[in-house]
C-alpha cells in the first residue's frame, strides 16, 4: 500500500485469524463506509481456475455468510486504526473470458448486523427504563467483544407494570433504535479501538469538540483534498411546534414552540439559518409530562443542519485517516463556508499504492465564531 500505511486483514469463521498468505495477495481493492448508523465493507478478490480461493476456501465455507468474520485495520505513523470490524453478509463472483480479470466480492456489515437476524416474539421489560432495557439486550452481545456505553436520557420515564409494560416485537437492532429514536438518541457500533473490540454507543448525537487536521482547499501548497463542495439549503430548518393539555383542566391546548436548536451540539455558525418551515407533531398531547417532555427535547437533539458539504483527498496528501462522527476543520472557502463542520459519514477507498476517502460534513450557520481551524 503507500508508504507509512499498511493494512491488516483478519478473517475467519468464528474467530478471525491473519489472512493467509494466499487471501491477502489475492485483495485488490478494499472499501469502509462509516456513517451515523452502520459501518459496511466490500472486499475485491481477484481470482481464477487454479486459486486456492476457488478450489478450496470458497467450497469449505471460508467466506460463509454471517459466520465470517472480517476485522480491517489500517497502520499508518505507527498507530494503528481499526476501520472495520463486521461479519461476511454476501459474496459474488464475477467470471471474466479475459484472464486474471476475474473477481470474488464479499460484502459485509458491521457486528450490529447480527442484532437484526432473529425477531423477538412479544419479549417483556416489566417496570424497566429505557437504558436498562438496552443494556439488557447488548448484553447479550458481550461474547462478541461489544462493548456498551448507554447514556441515560434527561428526563427519565419508569412505567409502571400495571399501566404499561414495554413490549419487544421485533429483531434487537430495530428495538433498540425505536428506543434510541423516542429520545432523539443515536445507536451504532464503533469498532476499536483494538481489534476484536467495539463500542455499541447509544445515547445523544454529541459532536466532540476536539476536531480533527483541517481539510484545505484552494490553499496553494497547503491544499489537502482533491475536491470539495459546501451548499446551503434554506429548507432545512423548521419549528416543530407540540401542543399539551393545561395541567388544571386538562382541556386547554397548550402550542409550545420548540427550536431548531440542538443543546448538545457546539455552535459551529456565528449566523445560524432561519427556519422556513413549521411542523405540528401528532399524538403529543396524549402523553405524561415525563413523556411530552422527552419528546420536545428529542426533537431539539435531531435538529437539522442547513449547510452540507462533500468532497474527496488522497490520505498520504492529508496526512491522516478522516473519521466519521467527529469534528473537522475546514480552510480555503471563504468566510462564510470556513470554520468546523461535523463529518456525517466516510468511504475508505484502499487499493495497492492508493488510499482515498470520500466525504460528507454538516453544519448550522455562516460564518466561524472561532478566528482559526486546527491546520
Amino acid at each position: 500500500m503507500l508508504d507509512r500505511v499498511h493494512l491488516s486483514l483478519l478473517i475467519g469463521p468464528g474467530v478471525p485469524v491473519p489472512a493467509p498468505q494466499t487471501v491477502a495477495d489475492a485483495l485488490v481493492s478494499a472499501r469502509v463506509n462509516s456513517d451515523k448508523e452502520r459501518t459496511g465493507f466490500q472486499l475485491t478478490f481477484r481470482v481464477g481456475h487454479q486459486s486456492p480461493l476457488m478450489t478450496t476456501m470458497l467450497p469449505a465455507g471460508y467466506f460463509d455468510p454471517m459466520i465470517t468474520r472480517v476485522i480491517l485495520t489500517v497502520t499508518t505513523g505507527g498507530l494503528p486504526h481499526v476501520i472495520a470490524d463486521g461479519v461476511i453478509t454476501r459474496h459474488e463472483l464475477s467470471p471474466s473470458n479475459d484472464p486474471g480479470t476475474s473477481t470474488l466480492t464479499v460484502t459485509g456489515e458491521d457486528l450490529s448486523v447480527l442484532m437484526d437476524v432473529v425477531e423477538m416474539p412479544f419479549m417483556r421489560f416489566p417496570a424497566m427504563p429505557d437504558p436498562v432495557i438496552v443494556m439488557t439486550i447488548l448484553a447479550k452481545y458481550a461474547v462478541l467483544g461489544i462493548v456498551p456505553t448507554v447514556v441515560p436520557p434527561i428526563f427519565p420515564d419508569v412505567p409502571i407494570p400495571t399501566a404499561r409494560i414495554p413490549t419487544q416485537t421485533g429483531t434487537d437492532r430495530a428495538y433498540i433504535r425505536q428506543l434510541a429514536r423516542r429520545h432523539g438518541y443515536v445507536f451504532y457500533v464503533e469498532p476499536g479501538p483494538a481489534p476484536g473490540v467495539n463500542l455499541a454507543y447509544w445515547g445523544p448525537d454529541v459532536r466532540l469538540p476536539v476536531p480533527q487536521p483541517a481539510l484545505s482547499a484552494d490553499f496553494d501548497a497547503h491544499s489537502n483534498v482533491d475536491t470539495l463542495s459546501l451548499s446551503l439549503d434554506g429548507l432545512a430548518k423548521k419549528v416543530v411546534v407540540i401542543t399539551i393539555f393545561d395541567p388544571v383542566t386538562g382541556k386547554i391546548t397548550i402550542p409550545i414552540p420548540v427550536p431548531n436548536v440542538s443543546v448538545l451540539r457546539p455552535p459551529l455558525g456565528a449566523r445560524p439559518s432561519p427556519p422556513s418551515r413549521v411542523e405540528f407533531p401528532p399524538g403529543i398531547s396524549k402523553k405524561n409530562a415525563a413523556q411530552a417532555a422527552a419528546q420536545a427535547l428529542s426533537i431539539m437533539f435531531e435538529a437539522s443542519d442547513a449547510i452540507t458539504g462533500s468532497g474527496t483527498l488522497d490520505v498520504q496528501r492529508y496526512g491522516h485517516i478522516l473519521r466519521a462522527r467527529q469534528l473537522v476543520g475546514v480552510r480555503g472557502s471563504g468566510r462564510a463556508y470556513d470554520g468546523f463542520y461535523y463529518v456525517n459519514s466516510v468511504t475508505h477507498d484502499i487499493k495497492p499504492g492508493a488510499y482515498k476517502q470520500n466525504f460528507t460534513l454538516s453544519r448550522d450557520g455562516l460564518v466561524s465564531p472561532t478566528p482559526a481551524v486546527v491546520p
